[in-house]
């Protein structure tokens, strides 16, 4: 038994994993793989830049393969060891005791010549050991090259998506450029406008104050007027009846023709301390404006 399971040992290791056989011309991958150098050739066909190993996924390099000559001489004499007669040890039945011959493939197990005439399996003739591992390595080709088509497809999904990963960052990037730039060009615009509004301020400031202290020289000129011609009333007031009524023509003029000076209204233009909005071509600080309100 210990010999059956060193010779299977040795024939794995001098099978190729793509077409399951021995291996021809065998060549090494950078990540200590073996196999058919036909055989690696075809599944690296059609591939650029990287190389995967079909066991590991290791992506090599290159297509560069060391020949394994060492490897190639162990095959060969693996070959040439009998497999049949007394050097070849199979499995024992544990119901007859006898080599397992036959496998049956409704359930998947090996057979002593004599169990494909039990109870057990009479549904399906069982079939020679040989003739089934050819036919499951067949099948089992058939899923190698299924599962890696889905591996092609699921690397080229995985570019697509670390492409657009690099896209996003990249839009991104030039969005914040854009947007600081923007951002500078608002700043000058806002203190080009603040000093516009604020010279028109001064001006505005200048202009009321003048007109403030014209209107508060006639109010004052006014009051003299007044203060004068209350004194003057009051002194009338204190003369005799004859002097009282000599003058009150000309007191009775000075009073109607009194006129009060107007008050000036200073009210400021509110609206002229608005600022303008910011000019259209600033796109992004307007999506930005909307995003948040």
């Amino acid at each position: 038994m210990a010999f059956a399971a060193s010779l299977a040992k040795l024939q794995a290791e001098t099978s190729c994993p793509i077409c399951l056989d021995h291996l021809r011309d065998p060549v090494t991958t950078e990540c200590g793989h073996n196999f058919c150098v036909s055989c690696i050739h075809q599944r690296w066909e059609g591939l650029q830049g990287t190389f995967p190993c079909p066991v590991c996924l290791h992506h090599c390099p290159d297509k560069s393969l060391k020949r394994n000559t060492q490897l190639c001489h162990m095959t060969e004499m693996v070959q040439q060891i009998p497999t049949s007669g007394s050097q070849k040890k199979l499995p024992l039945c544990k119901k007859h005791h006898e080599p397992l011959t036959l496998f049956c493939e409704k359930d998947l197990e090996l057979l002593f010549a004599q169990c494909k005439v039990s109870s057990d399996h009479q549904d399906g003739p069982p079939i020679p050991i040989e003739e089934a591992a050819a036919s499951h390595r067949r099948m089992l080709k058939r899923h190698i090259g299924a599962l890696t088509n889905h591996l092609e497809v699921a690397e080229t999904v995985y570019k697509i998506q670390v492409a657009n990963t690099w896209e996003v960052k990249r839009k991104m990037k030039k969005w914040r450029e854009e947007l600081d730039f923007e951002c500078e060009e608002l700043q000058c615009f806002l203190e080009i406008e603040r000093d516009e509004i604020d010279n028109n301020l001064l001006i505005e400031e200048k202009d009321v104050e003048e007109k403030l202290i014209e209107n508060g020289r006639q109010i004052s000129y006014h009051m003299f007027r007044l203060s004068n011609l209350l004194s003057e009333i009051e002194d009338e007031c204190l003369q005799s009846d004859l002097d009282l009524l000599t003058g009150i023509e000309r007191i009775h003029n000075s009073y109607g023709n009194l006129e009060t000076p107007a008050v000036f209204s200073c009210e400021l233009k509110e609206e002229s301390y608005n600022l303008p909005p910011p000019p259209p071509h600033y796109l992004g600080l307007h999506k930005m404006i909307r995003s948040f309100r």
